[in-house]
């Protein structure tokens, strides 16, 4: 049973760049998993994945020719099914030994044991190990299908169904072929280098050559991280030596190291004339458009100058420069002329022609919604004590852009263009963030609005959008959601939370549905709503490293004030961290379980009802407490008021230790009732601590 590296490799044509990654890892972990489980390698085994565009390989060390024999025990059937009282086979027995191929002389080597309250037949056999040219095709296929491949194709003549046209199949074990046939090649050793600098077809000596051999004959850096970390090291060298920076570059970086096989690094430039047009535009059309990585200098701002990762090393690159120049030259000049003709019409001008664009066959046209944003932006200002003029402005022109030629071309920079043309008409710096700033934030992670009149607008645009689809029963189900509706609940959230905004959340939700009309909306669905964003709170928080208790802890109370939440979440874990924090969470939870059985609601504690020394001495120091509580708890210093509640620890053990709440007395117990209500409501003012207990 020897052991060597194997090596298998599938040659394709291009394959989906964005996809390689996951693709390469995919292939290599399914094929090493899948010789594990048949005993032919390793849990540790050494495993290389490669992936380049027109390749998914991996090596994995140490595989066996043939796996090891084991024995298997298997339960047949229950003696009394199995056997007559003599020990004869009965006919199951018979039957089910041909259909298992056994012999009938082996039933004498059956071992009888108990199983479960019945005795059973078991029966051991020499299993023998698993060949690997007899398993081979079938691990291949395995991994084939676990790939992340959301489309297949079939090409030729053949019936086989891949992503990408398959052109050659390779499987070593070692030095040797390994007979095999998957998407209707025939395993060898030849596969095939660089399109342009290979010398042609390569055969492999064995599958531990494969990486050098690929490099030094094929010209192909295989393995996909290294290719990246190539990539990486070339464009900060270079950017170096122009004195420049590349700015954000991580998401291109991935991409074009799936585009090309053997990168090398040169430098392009455009006419310094284009840095005339807004920034934005001649970046995205050189990242998105040509893969070029622009250049930056100390400041941030755009140089006329750019990188290009090339898939051929050559020793004069100046066609190849030259023609990527040539190349982009247009590109940047479509841009500015946009620009240009976008800038002769006011953008406040295109704001009726977003009446003939559809935002929703329910919910009307884009101009009925920006003039439900007005409403809504200009409502939240004042709520804030911002300027509701510059708010509503902001709102009327934010969705003029989508109507210009530059976002037409370029989807992604609406909000982007919005603001420049605002302000070259004029309207001022505040107007025209907020315009830009309204759609933020776009992602996890990313940043704000900044200033209350963008804070409104931003908040206006994702209510808006909230509000109506669910009031025509538009709700995300599983993992669709074709409206964004979770991402604007959590930029929602964020805006209020992290700016912070002290801005009631079911208020805005009533402010949001007023500029709907009548009868538009169905009755209930505010409280699903409020359900939603409480769900996408919890995520959130929990998401940011809160316990689950403490999160659970403060939204039982269904807070709607988001700017409060950080700080009750401070105290509840401040709290957790008291010697007296287990006992009061237990009592507040046998609190909460004695009141849900109480017949009525507990009312107003009654001194004079008072029996007991331990009830006396709790309904003393809690209405000593109270006031503190109170007043911590008003001026937002939840800390202090869940401290100042601890210090009732002694008195609520002495209680429930010497006082039968549950008394025969109908006053008595109502009284006692109403003592452990006044108790619930002074610990439960920050957070739900019976949340707390274990």
């Amino acid at each position: 049973m020897s052991d060597a590296t194997l090596l298998v490799e599938l040659l394709t044509e291009e394959l989906p760049p964005k996809a390689l990654p996951r693709l390469g890892e995919t292939f290599a972990n399914t094929i090493h998993n899948e010789l594990v489980a048949r005993g032919l390698a390793d849990q540790g085994a050494k495993v290389r994945a490669f992936a380049s565009p027109r390749r998914l390989a991996v090596t994995i060390g140490k595989v066996l020719a043939e796996g090891a024999g084991k024995e298997v025990t298997e339960k047949i059937m229950p003696v009394a099914v199995a056997l007559e009282e003599d020990g004869t086979p009965k006919a199951p027995l018979l039957k089910k030994l041909a259909a298992k191929g056994i012999p009938e002389s082996e039933i004498a080597r059956f071992e009888r044991r108990m199983d479960g309250k019945a005795e059973a037949l078991f029966y051991t056999s020499n299993v023998p190990g698993a060949k690997l040219e007899e398993v081979v095709s079938e691990v291949i296929n395995a991994a084939i299908k676990a790939l992340p491949i959301p489309k297949v194709m079939r090409w030729g003549a053949g019936e086989a169904l891949f992503v990408r046209p398959v052109h050659k199949l390779v499987i070593l074990h070692g030095d040797r072929v390994v007979p095999g046939s998957v998407l209707d090649l025939v395993s060898g050793k030849v596969t095939r280098g660089h399109r342009f600098m290979s010398r042609g077809e390569i055969e492999l000596a064995n599958a531990d050559a494969y990486e050098a051999t690929l490099l030094a004959e094929g010209k192909v850096v295989p393995c996909f991280n290294e290719r990246r970390a190539q990539i990486d090291k070339q464009l900060t060298e270079e950017a170096a030596r122009q004195q420049a920076r590349l700015g954000d570059y991580a998401d291109l970086l991935d991409e074009v190291s799936a585009l090309v096989e053997h990168p090398t690094v040169y430098v392009g430039e455009f006419e310094a004339e284009f840095l005339a047009v807004p920034q934005e535009c001649l970046i995205l059309t050189m990242r998105a458009n040509q893969k070029y990585f622009p250049l930056f200098d100390s400041s941030g701002k755009l140089l006329n100058r750019f990188l290009i990762v090339s898939n051929m090393d050559v020793q004069d690159p100046g066609n190849i420069v030259q023609g990527n120049q040539r190349v982009v030259r247009p590109r940047l000049a479509d841009a500015r002329f946009f620009f240009d003709t976008d800038r002769k019409q006011p953008l406040a001008s295109r704001v009726e022609r977003l009446g003939n664009v559809v935002y929703h066959n329910k919910l009307g046209s884009l101009l009925d919604r920006v003039e439900r944003l007005e409403q809504l932006a200009g409502a939240i200002a004042h709520r804030l004590g911002a300027d509701q003029a510059a708010a509503k402005r902001a709102a009327r022109l934010a969705k003029a852009d989508l109507v210009t030629e530059m976002v037409g071309e370029f989807p992604e920079l609406q909000g982007t263009m919005g603001r420049y043309y605002a302000l070259h008409d004029g309207e001022g710096e505040v107007v025209a963030n907020a315009v830009e700033a309204h759609y933020l934030p776009r992602f996890a992670g990313d940043k704000l609005p900044e200033g209350n009149v963008a804070a409104a607008v931003a908040l206006a645009e994702k209510l808006d959008a909230l509000v109506g689809f669910f009031g025509i029963g538009q709700l995300p189900t599983g993992d669709k959601d074709p409206f964004g509706l979770r991402r604007a609940a959590l930029g929602v959230l964020r805006i209020l939370m992290e700016t912070p905004l002290p801005l009631d959340l079911a208020a805005l939700i009533d402010d949001a549905a007023t500029g709907f009309g009548g009868g538009l909306l169905t009755e209930d669905f505010k409280q699903p709503l409020l359900g939603f964003f409480q769900e996408r709170l919890r995520n959130l928080l929990r998401d940011a490293g809160h316990s689950v208790e403490s999160v659970d802890a403060v939204l039982a109370l269904d807070p709607t004030r988001m700017d409060l939440v950080p700080a009750k979440l401070a105290a509840v874990q401040a709290f957790q961290a008291l010697p007296e924090a287990a006992a009061l969470a237990a009592a507040n939870k046998r609190i909460t379980n004695i009141l849900k059985k109480a017949e009525t609601a507990p009312g107003e504690p009654d001194v004079a009802l008072l029996e007991e020394d331990a009830e006396k001495a709790l309904f003393d120091q809690l209405n000593a407490v109270a006031p503190q509580v109170r007043s911590h708890f008003d001026n937002g210093d939840y800390t202090e008021s869940l401290r100042v509640l601890a210090g009732l620890r002694t008195s609520v053990d002495r209680f429930f230790d010497e006082v039968m709440v549950m008394a025969e007395e109908p006053l008595v117990r109502a009284n006692r009732l109403a003592l452990l209500g006044a108790l619930a409501t002074q610990m439960n003012r920050v957070a739900d601590l019976s949340r707390l207990s274990v």
